[in-house]
């Protein structure tokens, strides 16, 4: 599995989890599915972009920072939206949103894409 591709993989499954954190913030429970579905988007979107920087740039450090900086912006823009009572919940968006886009960059950088040749070589010796 190439780089990108990794990184929406993972990208998609830690949004779910990042999603489900916001059952620690009672006002927002009842719109936790909306949420969910809203993070793992934001996951996916991350992932495929981390996973192109992985997949250009072999370096464990620039990774996670990129990750981490892909995280945030993305975490940011929908934190600065309200919810209907006009509260933004910057803290409560942006930790869960940072921490998957670091966890993802560090991964796609570590992640080994697997060889597909075909050729004499890889072929098993009988």
């Amino acid at each position: 599995m190439n780089k990108p591709l990794f990184g929406l993989a993972l990208g998609g499954v830690l949004g779910i989890f990042d999603g489900l954190t916001a059952w620690f913030t009672p006002e927002v429970r009842s719109q936790i599915l909306g949420i969910v579905i809203g993070s793992t988007l934001k996951g996916v979107i991350a992932g495929i972009c981390i996973g192109w920087f992985a997949k250009k740039v072999h370096s464990l450090p620039w990774g996670i920072l990129f990750g981490l900086a892909v995280g945030m912006l993305l975490a940011y823009l929908v934190a600065m939206m309200p919810n209907p009572s006009g509260k933004h919940y910057y803290f409560e968006i942006m930790l869960p949103g940072s921490l998957v886009g670091a966890i993802v960059g560090y991964a796609t950088q570590r992640h080994q894409p697997g060889r597909t040749s075909t050729g004499p070589a890889s072929r098993e010796q009988v």
